[in-house]
Parts: C-alpha cells; structure tokens; sequence
C-alpha cells in the first residue's frame, strides 16, 4: 500500500514521514508513504492508495475530492501535524481504506 502525504513544498511532510514509518514498522503494517509537493501530485496519484492532505492545503480538498472521486482522502488533522504524530497519522489513513 502507498499512502501519499502532499503540502506546499513536500518538506514539512518529510519530518512526519518518518514518524509514520517508525510506527508503521513497529506495528509491523506493510505500507511506502512519501511526501511530496503539491505541484508534483500528478505523478504520484497513480502510484496512491491513500492521500494525505497537509493542513495548509485544506482549501484545495473538494477541488482533489472531484479530480480523484476513488481516491480515499483526507486532510491531516492539524493538532497531529502540528506535533508529528507519526502513529496517529497513520491510524488515520488506514481507517481510510476502501
């Protein structure tokens, strides 16, 4: 499974990526997650399972919602960002799974 995170530059994402991957291995969960800038969401999404909005991308949400309708998404809650909180982030985004 790939579980994709996007913000504005792709930086802020990295330091809760691996978080992420910490409690993904710890919890023994197969899954790739990856940050990546907004501008390079094109090509990524086929590569997607899950997409992680960052918080200061919430505004484009609907607009993400209607150009990937399949796509499990959501945006990171801003308290779990805000204090890198790899294991609940990913709680979140498995809960998304179809």
């Amino acid at each position: 499974m790939q579980i994709t995170l996007i913000c504005s530059a792709g930086m802020s994402t990295s330091m809760l990526v691996a978080r992420m991957d910490e409690a993904a291995k710890k919890k023994g969960i197969d899954v790739v997650i990856s940050a990546h800038s907004w501008t390079n969401l094109e090509k990524v999404i086929k590569q997607t399972d899950i997409l992680l909005i960052g918080p200061q991308l919430s505004y484009a949400e609907e607009d993400l919602r209607a150009q990937y309708p399949d796509m499990p998404m959501a945006v990171i809650d801003s308290i779990k960002y805000g204090t890198m909180n790899g294991d609940a982030v990913l709680e979140d985004a498995l809960a998304l799974q179809k």
